[in-house]
This record gives structure tokens, C-alpha cells and sequence, in this order.
């Protein structure tokens, strides 16, 4: 993903508000959410060319989501990113634990922002820093930098999504991530692309023949463990379809 924002409740009868776009290279082959053959307990998109996902979660409560950090010049990492949502659905351990583990080989990816959580707590690394954060209670915004770096883009999907919080519900998740209004000039941050990219960049949804948002998603899980997803594709001439998936409450 490169724009999440999203509502961490815990005790509240929704506890979870995801919305999220991925933003990625038209070319690059994935496949849209759905429940996995090998794994159907997770629910997620999945890419084809690394393997793993952007985002996911599982019958089961767990939920995983990941950026990239934008920051020409940084070290490529061995591995794909991709993998560490996917090692996180497909595992046992508790969000804390993994976040550790990961944290003392976090040199192998190239950088990247984490989120991993279940029913009870919600997790978040961000790797140059390497610290494993629990998240208390809120409402928060990540985007290719730390979580809550005040881009005019989350700031702007975060307030949306504010307003939406009395009555979650997918299609206004959905229109707050169809916004394709830029950023200002004097707005835009200084990433190290080229100032035409960081226009470019600046709108909660970008649109562009080779690159742009491939996906967006609502999520809306509820303190009975039932959730409610909904993605739309996209591709360079625009829409391509929409996924819906229900699952019950647990238990």
C-alpha cells in the first residue's frame, strides 16, 4: 500500500476502519483480494511477480498491512516486502513477537512501514528506526514515509475518514480514496523524486499510463469478529472491478 488510513478502536464495536490504496506499476502482475488456494484463511490481493501481499487478513482476526518507504538512494534489501504480511497471516505468533523478530533482520528488505494486529492490539514498525511500537487507541494515517508524516495527502484522507467514523461503511471509504485533487506546490513534500513526480504523487489517488493506484480498499471489522472488505481495481485506462468479501462473526 501507499496511503492507509484507518481507525484503531479496540473496544469499540468497531474496532477497525481500514482504507487503503496501493500504488504500484501497472505492469507489475498480482492477483485481486480473494481467499488464498494454499491459505484460505487469508484474505488479501497477492502479487505475482515476489510473491506475498500489501494487505490482509485472516478468518481469524489477524490483519496486516505494508508501505514502502520513498527514499531514492536507500539500500536495496535482499527480499521482497511483501513477505512479511504474508509471514505474519500465515504464522502464529502474537503482533508484538513478530515485530521483534523481524526487527533484527529488517537490513534483508529495502525500507518499509508495518502494520500487524489481531483483536486485541495493533502493532506498527517502521524499519530505519527498527522499534517495534504498540498503537494506542486513535485514528491514524501512513503513507511511503512515518506513520502520521503530515503529507497533504493523509492529512487530507485522514480528516475524510474522520467524518465517516459515526457510520462506517464502504462506499464513502471507497469516494475518499477516488480523490485525485494534487497537493498544492508549496504543500508537496521533498522526497528526493523529481518535483513533476512529487505532483504527481500528491493526490490520495494517482492516476498515470505506467504507474498509479492498482487497488483500494475498505475495511470494516467489527468487535464480533465479522468484516466487510471491498476492493476496486484499477488499470491505466481506468476501473477494472470490484471484490466484495463477508465473514461472519467467530465462533
Amino acid at each position: 500500500m501507499c496511503l492507509i488510513v484507518f481507525a484503531w478502536r479496540p473496544g469499540h464495536a468497531l474496532p477497525l476502519v481500514v482504507a487503503a490504496n496501493r500504488d504500484e506499476y501497472h505492469a507489475r502482475p498480482c492477483l485481486p483480494l480473494g481467499c488464498w488456494e494454499d491459505a484460505p484463511r487469508i484474505i488479501g490481493g497477492r502479487d505475482l511477480q515476489a510473491g506475498g501481499t500489501w494487505m490482509g487478513v485472516t478468518t481469524g482476526g489477524r490483519f496486516a498491512a505494508l508501505t514502502n518507504i520513498r527514499a531514492p538512494g536507500q539500500p536495496l534489501g535482499r527480499r521482497s516486502r511483501g513477505e512479511l504480511p504474508e509471514r505474519y497471516l500465515r504464522g502464529e505468533l502474537a503482533p508484538g513477537d513478530y515485530l521483534a523478530e523481524l526487527a533484527g533482520r529488517r537490513c534483508d528488505y529495502t525500507g518499509f512501514n508495518l502494520l500487524v494486529g489481531d483483536d486485541r492490539q495493533l502493532w506498527y514498525l517502521h524499519s530505519p528506526t527498527g522499534e517495534p511500537q504498540p498503537l494506542a487507541p486513535g485514528l491514524y494515517g501512513l503513507s511511503n514515509a512515518g506513520l502520521d508524516t503530515p503529507w497533504p495527502k493523509l492529512t487530507r484522507a485522514r480528516t475524510a475518514l474522520a467524518s465517516l467514523l459515526e457510520q462506517p461503511d464502504p462506499v464513502p471509504l471507497l469516494k475518499l480514496l477516488a480523490d485525485a485533487q494534487p497537493a498544492a506546490e508549496h504543500e508537496l513534500p521533498r522526497t528526493g523524486v523529481s518535483l513533476e513526480w512529487e505532483r504527481r504523487l500528491s493526490s490520495i489517488f494517482i492516476a498515470s499510463p505506467e504507474y498509479g493506484t492498482r487497488a483500494s480498499t475498505a475495511l470494516i471489522r467489527r468487535a464480533d469478529g465479522s468484516l466487510e472488505i471491498v476492493e476496486r481495481s484499477f488499470g491505466p485506462q481506468g476501473p477494472l472491478g470490484e471484490v466484495r468479501h463477508r465473514h461472519p462473526p467467530l465462533g
